[in-house]
């Protein structure tokens, strides 16, 4: 076992982010047969995204005080053993209500997101952690692609409850890692009080380039929701694709997305954060804007519109960690509660996007409608970030932060 103040290897911490992110999507494909087994509504059985999203939000605002006063290995430690209770809840369920009490708490694995960005900002400066938040990003992307895939054929071969089996299992896994692996990394852990952790919240309040990073990855990752809520409906109404070759499709702009991390991890650290934010999305904003011109012109076609898509995704990948750096690195010691406040926002603002992109989506304007969704997404990141361009202008970081 290694010393309780050993910092952890990089691959833990890509485990607990990857984890994060099956939970959320490898039982998807199972959600009809979830609702026809549990003898409930398919509008109910999906409060399990719903409301699993809304708690895992809720979470994010809690978990990175805890994490900033009680330190991180203790709050990641508690929320997996949750994790792994709850997913054994969830595969033994009965009833629908019974799964889906277990299914919220199940959220709980969120703090693999947020607290591993927090571990990495306590080790590194903010150039130096953006190249490993890439990494990390990069190593993870695989997950909501493979997810599920890897979902849909545990329910062919074994049934619905199967991917509860395996979520309880990784679970344990990671459980064992974490308390091998995961030494402290918040070296100002009980200082200040819970209550007094929450009231440093108004501090992130009060930063202009809090917000400004914040908004950037909000806005960059909401283009990705309206991606994947859209060309559903677009591959379907316009090209008939094969469910196979959607998710291949909706697969690209995560291969995307990697090269984008490779790239930022190559620059990152000689290049300023805001330059590299900037850069993805430019890069983000050119990609929406060719689809549709395209499009308008007459020749749009599949590969116009997933094209587009893949700039989108290599942008993000320019843009998110970076921006994930520049966001814990407003107050360093309050980096925990950055992570969960920046996260909460992002979440939220996903599920406004997918809801609004639902909601506008038609047959006969669907790749027009989605890649319009996704340029108004790019332009408000680019403005976010330009903001903190100028925010860094007018009142200069101290060299080194």
């Amino acid at each position: 076992m290694r010393p309780a103040n050993t910092p952890p290897h990089l691959l833990t911490l890509i485990l607990a982010n990857a984890l994060s992110v099956l939970a959320l999507n490898m039982f998807l494909p199972s959600l009809a047969e979830i609702s026809e087994a549990l003898k409930a509504d398919y509008g109910l059985v999906n409060l399990s995204i719903a409301g699993y999203l809304a708690i895992s939000a809720v979470l994010q605002l809690a978990m990175g005080p805890l994490s900033d006063r009680y330190g991180r290995r203790p709050v990641m430690l508690v929320s997996t053993a949750i994790f792994v209770i709850a997913s054994v809840g969830c595969a033994l369920a009965q009833n629908v209500w019974v799964f889906l009490g277990f299914r919220l708490l199940q959220a709980g694995i969120v703090s693999g997101q947020v607290l591993s960005r927090a571990v990495i900002r306590d080790l590194h400066a903010p150039k130096d952690a953006a190249k490993m938040l890439g990494h990390v990003a990069m190593a993870m992307a695989l997950a909501p692609m493979l997810g599920p895939m890897l979902g849909g054929g545990l329910d062919m071969l074994f049934g619905w409850r199967s991917s509860f089996v395996l979520y309880s299992l990784l679970g344990a896994a990671l459980l064992v890692i974490l308390w091998v692996d995961l030494g402290e990394t918040n070296a100002a852990a009980a200082g200040a009080s819970f209550a007094r952790q929450m009231r440093d919240y108004p501090e992130l309040f009060r930063s202009r380039r809090f917000w400004g990073y914040s908004l950037c990855y909000a806005f960059a990752v909401a283009g990705f929701f309206a991606f994947i809520t859209g060309a559903p409906l677009v591959a379907a109404a316009w090209y008939d694709l094969s469910p196979a070759a959607l998710g291949l499709g909706i697969g690209i702009i995560t291969v995307g997305f990697m090269v984008g991390n490779f790239v930022s991890g190559l620059l990152s650290a000689r290049t300023e954060l805001v330059t590299m934010v900037l850069a993805g999305r430019v890069f983000a904003t050119l990609g929406p804007i060719g689809g549709l011109a395209l499009f308008f012109a007459g020749a749009g076609t599949l590969w116009v519109f997933f094209g587009s898509a893949i700039v989108v995704g290599f942008g993000n990948g320019l843009t998110n960690a970076n921006a994930n750096a520049g966001v814990m690195s407003v107050r360093p010691q309050l980096a925990g509660s950055a992570s969960g406040l920046s996260g909460a926002m992002t979440v939220a603002l996903g599920a406004v996007m997918t809801s609004l992109t639902g909601a506008l989506v038609t047959t006969e304007r669907a790749p027009y409608i989605v890649l319009g969704i996704m340029l108004s997404t790019s332009i408000l990141g680019l403005l976010a970030a330009l903001y903190v361009r100028w925010v860094d202008k007018r009142d200069p970081l101290p060299p080194g932060l």
